[in-house]
């Protein structure tokens, strides 16, 4: 691997590649941590207050809410202050957030702060991927953002790790105040974090407004792309959180305990790194609409046999196949998403792209707990969501450009 740096025009600060993926990185898994807890919290929470699960539902819609906010909000201004200063704004409003949900002792006390929790997901998801992408050099990018989301995988480990061993001793309480330590390692990020170098050298970009930004992400040119992106990252998110939020309450479901449950889903996480590998290595060798298309058509075809699963086996090897492919489709709309527009309003195409799947991630959870409450089983849903990774597939077939190796404007 060659080491490339990228720096700033302002403070001449130099960062290798490996260190620019280390350092977003983790950030990157704190990130998971958080998503990956809430969904074992959530089962627990059901447990100690009693929640229906249209109330369960709520929990994992309203901070899909917070995210599709964030990822507007902070997208627009990451073009305006710079990808940096975002990155660190919103990995500390997640953090504080996250810790202080901790305390609460009403449903509505812990929505309003996962709301907030969300703005600073959001905000930082497609920020930072925008930032790694302007940093290294065409011929590696998507491979490199890729591996940025891997680091996903492994936040997921983390919380299934921490919920399985923590939560039925010390209470989900204690796993939430763990996911507050971002806070300190954004204080690292000020110093060791240098911006852009595509959007350093844009002064452009602070005598733009936000809403000329807004309006030339729909201008004619990327229109089509725009479209596209949207119906994308509308269907991908709302399958993602409609399952992957409900997997230990719809093991639970099943017929499990929670302990068991979350070992469960813990095996199943453990797949999600070898989906992002290999779609590292397949994006630039066969290009980011082949890794979309095969791994989502895979996340399709695992969805269903999950859903109608009669066996332990089956449930867990869908499983692993369902975290397989949807998390390395997920790796390649992060490369796919920022390669679409130009430097001056990168930040704000991928942020409303972001922001319109957010959309799909709070109708996500509430269909689940309100179907489950009428009545149907998890094999109807299931294939519900099916039906939407399809619906994704065929737009990036027939409106998505082939952006391997392109070079960013």
């Amino acid at each position: 691997m060659t080491t490339n740096t990228v720096g700033t025009n302002k403070s001449q600060q130099t960062i290798s590649r490996n260190r620019l993926l280390g350092v977003a990185g983790v950030g990157w898994l704190f990130d998971a941590m958080d998503v990956g807890i809430l969904s074992f919290v959530i089962a627990a929470l059901a447990a100690d207050w009693g929640l229906t699960p249209g109330q369960s539902g709520w929990i994992g819609s309203i901070n899909s809410i917070g995210m599709a906010v964030g990822a507007l909000v902070f997208g627009v201004f990451a073009d305006k202050v710079g990808r940096k200063q975002i990155f660190m704004w919103t990995l500390v409003l997640f953090s504080i957030a996250s810790g202080l949900s901790a305390f609460t002792t009403t449903l509505t006390a812990f929505l309003m702060l996962r709301f907030l929790v969300g703005m600073g997901l959001g905000g930082e998801l497609p920020v930072a991927s925008t930032l790694v992408s302007e940093s290294v050099a065409a011929k590696e990018r998507g491979r490199v953002v890729v591996l940025l989301e891997s680091f996903w995988a492994a936040g997921w480990l983390i919380a299934a790790l921490i919920s399985y061993f923590v939560i039925p001793t010390w209470g989900w309480r204690v796993a939430l105040i763990l996911t507050a330590l971002p806070a300190f390692y954004a204080i690292y990020l000020r110093w060791h974090l240098p911006d852009s170098p595509q959007f350093s050298v844009k002064e452009e970009a602070k005598t733009r407004s936000i809403i000329q930004n807004m309006k030339e992400v729909w201008s004619k040119k990327y229109a089509r792309s725009t479209f596209m992106l949207w119906v994308l990252w509308f269907t991908v998110v709302f399958s993602y959180y409609g399952m992957f939020l409900w997997l230990p309450s719809v093991m639970v479901g099943k017929g499990f305990d929670m302990i068991t449950s979350f070992k469960y889903v813990l095996i199943m996480t453990l797949a999600q790194l070898p989906g992002y590998f290999t779609a590292a290595w397949f994006i630039e060798r066969f290009g980011r609409k082949f890794v979309l298309v095969s791994y989502l058509i895979g996340t399709a075809v695992s969805a269903f046999i999950f859903g109608n699963a009669e066996t332990l086996v089956i449930l867990l090897l869908s499983g692993m196949f369902l975290s397989f492919f949807n998390l390395g489709a997920w790796g390649a709309l992060y490369a796919y998403t920022p390669e679409q527009y130009p430097s001056i309003i990168r930040g704000t195409g991928a942020g409303m792209a972001a922001a319109a799947g957010r959309i799909g991630g709070i109708f996500g959870p509430l269909l689940v707990g309100f179907l489950l409450t009428a009545g149907y089983d998890i094999g109807f849903i299931f294939s519900i969501f099916c039906g939407a990774i399809i619906i994704g597939v065929v737009g990036v077939i027939f409106l998505g450009k082939e952006t391997k190796q392109l070079e960013l404007e």
